[in-house]
């Protein structure tokens, strides 16, 4: 008995994935009990780099996932609405989904899988995260006997492609984000990316997997990366570090996580130190397996539609074994929220660059300031001049957040002190 599919969108991803199912030699056996069934659009009359029989495209997209025949419904739309209601009203009438759609997961996984534990269906999203990497299903099953204390991740290739042209040009991020658009790594309107918006959808998603509970997206802390400027990136190569725009989910102190979107110092030894253009990775760090990183493309029509068609290809198992109760590992298991810790509790270290009035003694104030905190300083650089003023770089021991906070506010009423420019978190 073969595996019917309602599809819902035919863009980028969905092309993607119906090239795929319709090659399947050489691929596993078991695609070629999948079958096309109906495939919903939005126009009838677009031009498609894949042919389908007239009877499987539609633009009643309610249709399918109202069809009896359809098993699976594979939302590739986008975007919250319809992609949301269709989601819900497919669970309602028994149906499978694989989905892609970050924004819908993160914002309304709660509601989704909530509906569809009641149903006895699962909902399958490996493409939601990182594009074409395998990370999902392994924090599901192969990581899940792990105690997991950290997942970092550099998941969108956008702010990535950006950080790294800034990097090996010494270009500015006005530059570089205005050739990204046209050379169509950066949407038109950026936001999403640069502001770290895409990036907290998901590290919300592999947050909920790594530590078993519900994340609500606004408890996630987000810092974009248009502040981050050329200075900054040469100061930080001096120092030995990269600066990458980081999604970090770790567990602080029992049963509080941090989880956070913000431009980060990497050190050059760090594994993510090295992954530069639009590629992703993610490094996951618990006991007893140490540290595993996945890395590879995370985006683009091959790698999405790889990782759609192999949540079918596990669905359509599944359903091969016909067993009444659902695989405990594929299933949604969390009901209860995570405690999420301020990110004034958050401990780390810190760089910040100042612009001070060049008389002598202003280090020496700085010192204080940090010390009346209990900020401790690793190093302090004056790096130079910017017209009239001194340029003074400093990189932190571990302090928390809101000491750190502090120490700036008192150093921003010293006469001496001009602006503090930037203020980046260290890895």
């Amino acid at each position: 008995m073969g595996v019917k599919l309602g599809i819902l969108g035919l863009g980028t991803v969905g092309t993607g994935t119906v090239q795929l199912l319709q090659n399947s030699a050489g691929r596993h056996p078991l695609l070629q009990d999948i079958e096309i069934y109906r495939v919903g659009v939005r126009s009838l009359d677009k031009e498609r780099a894949v042919k389908l029989p007239e009877s499987v495209i539609t633009i009643d997209l309610e249709a399918i996932v109202n069809d009896p025949q359809v098993d699976i419904v594979v939302e590739i739309l986008g975007g919250l609405e319809p992609a949301r209601s269709l989601i819900l009203k497919a669970i309602k009438n028994g149906k499978h989904i694989v989905t892609a759609n970050k924004a819908v997961i993160s914002r309304f996984g709660a509601e989704i899988f909530t509906a569809a534990n009641q149903a006895g269906v699962y909902v399958m999203l490996e493409a939601a995260v990182g594009g074409g990497i395998p990370v999902i299903q392994p924090l599901k099953q192969s990581l899940s006997v792990n105690n997991i204390h950290t997942v970092t991740g550099i998941v969108n290739g956008t702010t990535n492609y950006i950080l790294t042209r800034m990097q090996t040009e010494g270009s500015d991020f006005s530059d570089v984000l205005t050739d990204a658009q046209q050379l169509g790594y950066a949407e038109a309107d950026p936001t999403a990316d640069v502001d770290g918006l895409d990036a907290a959808d998901k590290i919300a998603i592999l947050a909920s997997l790594a530590f078993d509970g519900r994340i609500k997206l606004q408890d996630v802390y987000c810092e974009g990366i248009r502040q981050v400027s050329k200075t900054d990136i040469a100061y930080a190569e001096k120092l030995g570090f990269v600066i990458k725009l980081l999604a970090i989910a770790n567990k602080v102190t029992p049963p509080a996580i941090s989880i956070r979107v913000h431009p980060t110092l990497v050190p050059k030894a760090h594994p993510l130190a090295s992954i530069n253009g639009v590629y992703n990775a993610i490094l996951v760090e618990g006991e007893p397996i140490g540290q595993v990183m996945f890395f590879g493309p995370g985006a683009g029509a091959g790698a999405t539609a790889s990782a759609v068609a192999s949540d079918i290809l596990n669905l359509a198992a599944t359903l091969k074994a016909s067993t009444t109760t659902p695989n405990p590992l594929l299933t949604c298991r969390h009901q209860d929220y995570c405690q999420i810790a301020p990110i004034e509790e958050l401990v780390t270290r810190f760089y910040a660059r100042f612009l001070t009035k060049d008389q002598p003694g202003v280090i020496g104030k700085l010192g204080t300031c940090f010390g009346n905190y209990g900020v401790s300083l690793e190093s302090v650089v004056q790096t130079g001049f910017q017209g009239k003023l001194a340029e003074i770089v400093v990189v932190t021991h571990d302090v928390r957040e809101g000491d750190f906070r502090q120490a700036l506010a008192e150093i921003c009423t010293l006469e001496a002190v001009d602006s503090i420019p930037s203020l980046l978190r260290v890895l």
